[in-house]
């Protein structure tokens, strides 16, 4: 009889840290699923801004379709990606021709000038600190979400019932390159 119940008791304790391990990492991966929608609201304001920034860039520049046309392909890219590595490709690829883009208008001093340029600037700029503080939420919790993966005990769990590692919101090689300052 005592050996039933100190079986009992083992059953019961192995299946409550299973639901436990489990419960942890589905409310983990929902947090890295929910911080990058969180980006993806953050991008979605910025694609929403480009269309205006192209035309207003479009009356000043006749000749510089290929890199307007390169930002709309770009958008475009974005809008049809189906898994979260598509989509920080293509964010990556869009942030390297909007950069083209300003340092473009640079030389068209009356399109700085313009204030619709201008407001759109600051929103973009503005748009674009969200959601650097959204990537930085996301890969901490890509981070969280990792180390319990990877860490036992719960890697027994996430290995049995199929959880993966997530992939973290990383710079693109553009970005990660040193400034140049000219005086």
């Amino acid at each position: 009889m005592t050996w039933i119940i100190i079986v009992i008791a083992v059953v019961v304790l192995l299946i409550g840290f299973v639901v436990k391990n489990y419960n942890s990492l589905v409310v983990l991966r929902n947090r890295v699923r929910d911080q990058f929608a969180q980006i993806d609201v953050q991008l979605k304001r910025r694609f929403d801004l480009i269309p205006n920034l192209v035309e207003t860039i479009k009356g000043y520049t006749k000749h510089e379709n290929e890199t307007l046309k390169e930002i709309v392909e770009a958008r475009n890219k974005y809008n049809t990606a189906s898994t979260p590595e598509a989509k920080m490709e293509a964010n990556n690829e869009l942030g390297n021709v909007m950069n083209r883009l300003f340092a473009l208008a640079e030389a068209y001093p009356e399109l700085k000038a313009n204030k619709s340029f201008e407001d759109m600037q600051v929103q973009l700029k503005d748009t674009e600190d969200k959601i650097a503080a959204s990537r930085q939420f996301y890969n901490d919790t890509v981070l969280t979400y990792n180390n319990k993966v990877e860490t036992i005990p719960s890697s027994i769990i996430a290995s049995i019932f199929g959880f993966k590692k997530e992939a973290f919101f990383e710079a693109a090689a553009a970005e990660r390159e040193n400034v140049e300052v000219k005086f």
